[in-house]
């Protein structure tokens, strides 16, 4: 039986590529897609390196839907690049066809793959190391939305139905909650309560974008430090990468997943509430990035709203934990039986702590309108 790095090999081959694919090394860091850094020689310019990943078409369930947002997305940003002298090669994704001609290659099992040029000269980092670098992370996913103010988001497919829909997501908690699937909602009835009490926070951003406050816009919807790459010299944001969930959205959802994921004190699965809290500084840090490198791109409504984007994205993915453990834990991979429970009661702590913080939040925010 082949080894992945071999059939990755053999993958490659239907690329367009500069050179022979001579090596392939696995990337263990992702958690969705299969991706491969390919080595190519004997091309104009040897060494060179590629990206290849096979797409989890069980969560992307139309990848030629996913690849059309991204070619569509990136191109716009190159060209904006191009207009504006900045780096149209390594500012966005590149993608790489197939040899006939086509984004993706269906393998004859069904599994598909794609290809990206490698961007080199950047770094990836797991984790926030400070609030500077926080700040850059956010001026980074700001500009992002800075390049895509003017695009059409109605262009994008939604590659993930009701991904960041509140309402849908709680629907779908009372509906775990009726079911009980597990037989384990008598176990967590105050958890349970806790959601129940939130409803109307659950509906706030969709009330306003279905009565037109908050227009809809390109979003990243996975705005977490890892999907950026930096310079690895000036350390500076260069590139956003892991596009697959760019679709019509709520910018407050991207400002609010950043928030969740860099500014809590702990692991979303941390088991001390003590030890779980927002880190003000690093509010403050990624809100000033954002706001700057939106360069005047949204409304001063949206940029209020902001710390209620941080507050719903935390409590919409308490809920999605709660919903998969009291569905038995279908979705979310756990390390151990409670691990579902342990992470939902984390980011309601987070919530609370949110709410409480909610005024020095807003102060935050108004320094930098």
């Amino acid at each position: 039986m082949k080894s992945n790095t071999e059939i990755a090999l053999r993958i490659a081959g239907k690329f367009v590529t500069d050179g022979t694919p001579v090596a392939a090394e696995e990337c263990c860091t992702g958690h969705i897609n299969q991706t491969f850094f390919i080595t190519c020689e004997g091309g104009a310019c040897s060494p060179h390196r590629y990206v290849l990943q096979e797409i989890n078409t069980s969560i992307f369930k139309n990848p030629d839907e996913v690849m059309e947002n991204i070619y569509r997305v990136t191109g716009h940003i190159r060209r904006k690049l191009a207009e504006n002298g900045g780096d149209a090669e390594r500012g966005t994704l590149c993608i790489v066809d197939t040899v006939a001609g086509n984004w993706i290659y269906r393998t004859d099992d069904g599994d598909v793959f794609r290809m990206y040029e490698f961007t080199e000269g950047t770094v990836c980092l797991q984790n926030v190391e400070s609030a500077e670098m926080f700040g850059k992370v956010g001026y980074a996913f700001g500009h992002f939305q800075r390049q895509l103010s003017d695009f059409d988001a109605l262009l994008l497919h939604e590659s993930i139905p009701h991904f960041h829909d509140t309402v849908s997501r709680f629907r779908d908690f009372v509906t775990a909650v009726s079911e009980d699937r597990a037989g384990r909602a008598e176990s967590v009835k105050p958890e349970i309560q806790f959601v129940l009490d939130r409803e109307k926070t659950c509906s706030y951003i969709m009330d306003r974008i279905a009565d037109g406050r908050l227009p809809l816009r390109v979003t990243h919807n996975d705005t977490k430090l890892n999907n950026i790459l930096l310079d690895k010299n000036t350390m500076e944001g260069l590139c956003v990468i892991d596009l697959d969930t760019v679709m019509p959205g709520s910018v407050l959802c991207d400002f609010g997943d950043s928030i969740r994921f860099g500014a809590s004190s702990a692991a979303e699965d941390e088991t001390d509430l003590n030890a779980v809290y927002m880190r003000l500084e690093m509010f403050d840090a990624f809100a000033e990035g954002f706001i700057g490198g939106l360069d005047h791109a949204l409304t001063e409504e949206e940029i209020k709203d902001m710390p209620m984007g941080a507050l719903i994205l935390t409590l919409e993915t308490g809920i999605r934990f709660l919903t998969d453990y009291l569905n038995g834990d279908t979705y979310f991979r756990i390390l151990y039986p409670q691990h579902n429970l342990d992470r939902a009661r984390n980011q309601f702590k987070l919530v609370t702590d949110m709410e409480v913080k909610m005024p020095l939040m807003d102060a935050i925010i108004k320094k930098y309108i």
